[in-house]
């Protein structure tokens, strides 16, 4: 059956903010008009999220329930998502409701008058969100902006529309650990963006804490940029140059025949090359480690039940 529109929701505990989720999300994709169906993917929750998506199943006949067999993460729920979806049209959302569902009709909309491939929901209004959010979030998109050469758009995340040739592009790239607010921009389709008010969480906690978000930046810039290795580059470039100014200095002094007070001077050298090396090396691990995991190809997520078509171990990417 052809569809015009599918929203991919990434779900993980969220049994606080589900029905008040569905609440809101329902009314606005039957006003559009429009052949649409809501994937919900249930990232190995452990609460009672299982339970009231076969509830909302049962009642809501475009709801259709994927589970993953186990937690695979925010990005790679999205890319289940995205790899399941059947319409013309993608949306991804998340369960909280910072993002407002009434905004996926706006972007429809848009993404129709314009002949656009990709349609941004950006924040224009963060003020539901702490200051060190907002300046941490905005420092990371300028930062890939400036190493990646990324043109993200600043202040958007993964509240997106897709067109059918976006999303199969998407699908179609083997890369693994995908950070998909950066990799969306890479393809350099044709796009716009749609400004709203970004609301506290409804309910639940966040499921993004610092630690995530460290890991976010981290998958972001070796998977984005080039620029720590040639980092590495020039720091091994520069202790190059001070080890040779201190051969000449210390060969000079030798015929000079002027001593080199103590050990201290000697402790500072030896442990500023060492910081050094250690930061070149750990620079390039965690590029060592991406071609590891690549070279691996392991899928990142499993698929356990898809309620379109119940098939059990289906494997995902």
């Amino acid at each position: 059956m052809s569809l015009e529109l599918s929203v991919v929701v990434p779900m993980y505990n969220e049994q606080e903010v589900l029905p008040l989720f569905v609440e809101r999300l329902r009314p606005v994709l039957d006003a559009t008009g429009a052949d649409y169906e809501v994937l919900a993917v249930d990232d190995g929750s452990r609460d009672q999220t299982p339970v009231l998506l076969q509830r909302f199943l049962r009642d809501w006949p475009q709801l259709r329930v994927v589970r993953l067999r186990a937690n695979a993460g925010h990005q790679a729920a999205i890319s289940a998502g995205l790899a399941a979806a059947r319409g013309d049209w993608v949306a991804t959302i998340d369960a909280d409701l910072q993002d407002p569902p009434e905004v996926i009709a706006e972007m429809l909309e848009v993404g129709r008058r314009d002949g656009v491939d990709v349609v941004y929901g950006v924040r224009g209004d963060r003020t539901s969100d702490s200051p060190f959010k907002r300046r941490t979030a905005r420092g990371f998109y300028r930062v890939m902006r400036t190493l990646g050469d990324v043109d993200a758009p600043v202040d958007a995340g993964d509240f997106r529309l897709m067109s059918r040739a976006t999303v199969d592009a998407v699908n179609a790239l083997p890369e693994q650990g995908r950070v998909l607010r950066l990799i969306v921009p890479t393809l350099g389709f044709p796009s716009t963006s749609v400004s709203y008010r970004r609301d506290e969480r409804a309910a639940g906690e966040s499921k993004y804490p610092l630690s995530k978000m460290l890991k976010l930046t981290l998958d972001s810039v070796t998977g984005f940029s080039h620029a720590p290795l040639r980092l590495a580059t020039w720091f091994g470039l520069a202790g190059f140059v001070v080890a040779t100014g201190l051969l000449v200095y210390a060969l000079a002094a030798k015929l000079l025949d002027v001593t080199v007070a103590g050990w201290t001077s000697t402790v500072v050298i030896v442990a500023g090359f060492a910081a050094v090396q250690l930061l070149c090396l750990g620079i390039l691990g965690e590029y060592v480690g991406r071609m590891y995991t690549a070279q691996q190809a392991r899928p990142t997520y499993y698929v356990a039940y898809d309620s379109l078509e119940p098939r059990q171990g289906e494997q995902g990417r």
